[in-house]
This record gives structure tokens, C-alpha cells and sequence, in this order.
């Protein structure tokens, strides 16, 4: 195991000020995601199928901007680098478009609420493209050393775990008694759109904070002095590269599974274990985000470890092999005997997915260095467009089928409670079909070709052509 050398070391308040990107990229992304079902279907009772299509087509059309984006960002030159200028106008304008996403009418019909989910779509995803591609590629450029790296991703998601758990509270934040209608029934709608816009306003300020503390490290002594990257590049050339190709089959198996019972776990808190009371799921459900913060951050320090002392291989098929544990776990976690095991259930898949996202980062910095011995230019842009091209496509793939899984197993949000059958289809699918997915990647992820001793014989290579950075 090596030394990080002081000068690779990057300075704390750099490795803060790139990990606040994750409250926009978290916020901007998901939280969309994650209250569109609540907001949509439990309370304006649009058909849960056409939710997820709408969805679906919503991350296609974010898989085709960042596609665009990344190319950007890889050929912009200007004063202050050719990342940090998009961050700043992407993570402003996204924060103030978050709260416009919810900005519907009621008793409208479901053809009305899918227009309109489609036509807010194609504004705000190029805005989230605009911040998102350029502060991913930041990431990987910011230490040339192997463990440093990991380094890097552990502030970031170490810091992540904030905006996740805001994430994990949305639903009881709009039920607070504070947005009750004439009837004293919660205001969902209502308490959606207050929502997105205090956070909006917190994404805007994080994006200035990004612009100010963060730099780019590779840009005055490689960047400036490469030719541009053809647009075609984007896709095409950086699926060449072999060690590429074993990562993103992993990360897609890993994300098309996930993706695809994202639903499944609420639906199960609240029609399970708490018999359909919807107030009472949304409470456990942020308690489940206090749970998956705390197992979180116990997860990143601890696979960082495994990695440090065994390498990123390893310790990526560790997490594959215990989330795999983990997931199928969930039949007996949630009970509606003992609803607090449930806090396990999203305690140990939140552990292994901190752990999966901190070396997935990492190691993708590694495939960069790679791909840079072989073609004489850094592309981060070109890697985060295409990662994210290929896994939004297979993740929006997911997303769009798991709201009519969820109406294959019979499940119906007019009746007050589910079906014995719908029920048992709903925990059986939400453990299988991760377990398979996951045990696609571990065997992806067994055939990767980089370790320490090659990434190291690659930096020194590098820096033999074109110098240290």
C-alpha cells in the first residue's frame, strides 16, 4: 500500500466545496423522483404507469443533454477553467426551476398532469446537464494519486448524506399539519412546492460556494494545451476503452436493478408495515433516511478501508456481495410486527450503496488516466457524458418499468388496503430483483483490469510524456 505525497494531497476546503455539488446534483436529480409518486399518484391519483413512463422519457431526455454538456465542458476555455462556469450557471438556474416541476393544478386529468410532467421535463433536464456533467468530471480530476482519489469521493459523499436524508423527510414535510386543507387533510401538493423552494434556494447559494472554493487542477498544465474533442468522441471513442466497458456494466446492472424497485420499499412501509396509513409510512420513511445517513457514513470509512488495504477491485466486489445480503434481507426487515427493523432494511442497503458510489468514483478517475495513455487528451466530460448517457438510459429503463411492476402485482392507491397477493408480489420483487443485479455486477466487476501497481505504472508513464500536474 502507497503514500499519498503531500503534493498530491488536496486541500480540505477544495474537497468540501466539490462535495456541496452534491446538494444540487441530489436535489436537481432526485427529489423530483422521489415525491413525483407521492405528489402525483397518492394525492392527485394519476395512474402510476403513466408516472413512471413520464419518468422514464424525463431521464432519456437528461441522457441525451449530458451528452451534450460533457462535450462542452471538455473543449470550453476560459479564465476560470472550463468546468467551474457551467457549475455556477447550471446549479443558479436549477435552483430556482426546482419548485416550477410541482406547478400543476388539481382535479386536472391524468392527460393534462402527463403534458405537463413531459413539457417541464425538456426546460429543467438541459439546466441539471449544464451543472451535473461538468462538477462530475471535477471530481476525477482533482489528485492524480490512487488513494487520494478516494479521498476525494469519501468528502463527497460523507457530505451527501445531508441532502439524502432531506430527500428521505420530503414526504412527512408535506404532510405537516401546516398545509392541511379545509378538511384537515394534508395539502401534498401544497407542501411539494414549499418544499422544492426552500431547497431550491439552498441549491443556488451551493453553486456560488462551488464556483468560489473549488479548482482544476489539470487545466493550465494539460487541458489548454490539447486539441478540441469531437462531439462523436463523446460516445463512440470512450467505449473503446476496455477497463471502461467492465465499469459501466457493473454500474448499470447495479443501477437498472436498484431503479427498478425504487418504489417497491415505500410502497412497502406505507401499505405493509403501516396498513396504508399514509401519514404514519412518511414518518418511518424519514426515519429511515436518519437510519440510512448513520449506516451511510459508517459505510464510506469502511469500504475507503478495504480499498486502501486491498484495492478498489476488492473492495467493490465486497460491496456487491453484502448489498446482495442486504436486499434480500429486506423479506423478513420489513414486519409489521416489528416496524423498526425496516430502519435496518434501509440502514444496510444505504451502507453498501455509500460504499459502492465512494469507489465507483474513484476508480473511474483510474480509467481516465488510462484512456488518456492511449489517446494523448483528458476527456473527463467525455466519460461523465457517456457513463451517464449509457446508465440514465438503462436506470430510465428501470424507473419506467417500475411503476407498472407495480401495478402487475395488483396494487391499487384507491383501496385503502392492499390485497394479501399484491402485498406478498410487492417483497418478493423488492428482494429478487436487486439480488440478481447485483450478482451481474460482481462478475463485471471481477474482470476489471486495473489495480494499484497498473494505475501506478500508467501515472508514471503520463507524467514521463507530459509531465506531473
Amino acid at each position: 500500500m502507497s503514500t499519498t505525497a503531500p503534493a498530491d494531497r488536496v486541500p480540505m476546503p477544495q474537497k468540501v466545496g466539490y462535495g456541496l455539488g452534491a446538494f444540487v446534483d441530489l436535489w436537481g436529480h432526485w427529489l423530483y423522483q422521489s415525491l413525483a409518486f407521492h405528489v402525483f399518484n397518492v394525492f392527485l391519483g394519476m395512474a402510476p404507469g403513466l408516472i413512471s413512463t413520464a419518468l422514464m422519457i424525463k431521464i432519456f431526455i437528461d441522457a441525451a443533454s449530458d451528452a451534450v454538456f460533457g462535450w462542452l465542458s471538455d473543449n470550453t476555455r476560459t479564465r476560470h477553467g472550463r468546468r467551474r462556469p457551467f457549475i455556477l450557471v447550471g446549479g443558479v438556474l436549477a435552483g430556482i426551476g426546482l419548485p416550477l416541476m410541482f406547478a400543476v393544478g388539481r382535479g386536472w386529468s391524468d392527460t393534462q398532469y402527463f403534458i405537463f410532467m413531459l413539457a417541464s421535463t425538456l426546460v429543467y433536464v438541459p439546466v441539471m446537464s449544464c451543472f451535473n456533467m461538468p462538477w462530475t468530471s471535477l471530481g476525477t480530476e482533482m489528485t492524480p494519486d490512487y488513494h487520494e482519489r478516494t479521498s476525494v469521493m469519501q468528502v463527497k459523499n460523507a457530505i451527501q448524506k445531508v441532502p439524502e436524508l432531506t430527500m428521505f423527510v420530503a414526504a412527512q414535510f408535506t404532510t405537516l399539519s401546516i398545509f392541511n386543507d379545509a378538511n384537515g387533510k394534508p395539502d401534498i401538493l401544497l407542501g411539494a412546492q414549499v418544499y422544492c423552494s426552500i431547497l431550491g434556494a439552498v441549491m443556488v447559494g451551493m453553486s456560488v460556494a462551488i464556483f468560489l472554493l473549488v479548482r482544476e487542477r489539470y487545466y493550465e498544465s494539460v487541458v489548454v494545451r490539447q486539441a478540441k474533442v469531437p462531439l462523436r468522441d463523446t460516445l463512440y471513442r470512450t467505449l473503446q476503452n476496455k477497463p471502461f466497458r467492465s465499469l459501466l456494466g457493473m454500474m448499470l446492472a447495479y443501477g437498472i436493478a436498484t431503479a427498478m424497485v425504487g418504489l417497491l420499499g415505500y410502497y412497502t412501509t406505507l401499505y405493509y408495515v403501516c396498513g396504508g396509513d399514509v401519514a404514519l409510512g412518511t414518518r418511518w420513511n424519514s426515519a429511515m433516511g436518519l437510519a440510512g445517513m448513520a449506516f451511510g457514513f459508517a459505510g464510506i470509512p469502511f469500504f475507503g478501508m478495504l480499498a486502501r488495504r486491498y484495492g478498489k477491485r476488492l473492495g467493490l466486489m465486497a460491496v456487491l456481495a453484502l448489498a446482495v445480503c442486504a436486499f434480500i434481507g429486506d423479506w423478513w426487515l420489513y414486519d409489521p410486527r416489528y416496524p423498526w427493523l425496516q430502519l435496518l432494511a434501509c440502514g444496510f442497503v444505504a451502507f453498501t450503496g455509500a460504499g459502492f458510489w465512494t469507489l465507483y468514483g474513484s476508480t473511474l478517475a483510474d480509467v481516465i488516466d488510462h484512456d488518456e495513455l492511449e489517446t494523448g487528451q483528458r476527456r473527463e466530460g467525455s466519460f461523465a457524458a457517456c457513463q451517464s448517457w449509457i446508465s440514465k438510459v438503462g436506470i430510465g429503463l428501470g424507473n419506467g418499468a417500475s411503476g407498472w411492476i407495480l401495478q402487475f402485482t395488483g396494487f391499487d392507491a384507491k383501496l385503502p388496503v392492499q390485497s394479501e397477493e399484491a402485498i406478498t408480489l410487492i417483497r418478493l420483487l423488492l428482494s429478487g430483483i436487486p439480488a440478481l443485479g447485483l450478482l451481474i455486477a460482481l462478475v463485471l466487476i471481477a474482470r476489471f483490469p486495473i489495480d494499484e501497481a497498473g494505475a501506478g505504472r500508467t501515472r508514471g508513464l503520463l507524467e514521463a510524456r507530459r509531465g506531473a500536474v
